[in-house]
């Protein structure tokens, strides 16, 4: 769980496992009863996709060494409290599907 002030930045981690070569990451918002919604997506070697209405305050960088993709939250409001979550897409026989989440609370 992180907790935070309106206004601040943050940083939501994520760890992976993952032997391929092309690693598709996701994240996720999650607020309410509502369904998840697409954050961005983050591809080794590749900026990535990150929608239109989280562009402005939402980053993310992939780190294949570190299997990290650590998604920051910049200005935040009130309405960036929810579960956010994190997938990785499998690519081969040796990865595997995980999904994290992480709780924000302002």
């Amino acid at each position: 769980d992180v907790t935070a002030t309106e206004g601040e930045a943050v940083t939501l981690g994520c760890q992976y496992n993952s032997s391929s070569t092309t690693d598709y990451l996701f994240w996720y918002k999650q607020d309410g009863n509502n369904s998840p919604k697409f954050i961005l997506i983050r591809v080794q070697g590749d900026e990535g996709n990150t929608a239109d209405e989280f562009r402005e305050r939402f980053s993310s960088t992939l780190n294949s060494k570190l299997k990290s993709v650590p998604l920051k939250i910049q200005k935040l409001q009130l309405s960036d409290s929810a579960v956010y979550y994190c997938a990785l897409r499998p690519t081969s026989s040796e990865s595997f599907a995980t999904l994290n989440n992480s709780y924000l609370f302002l």
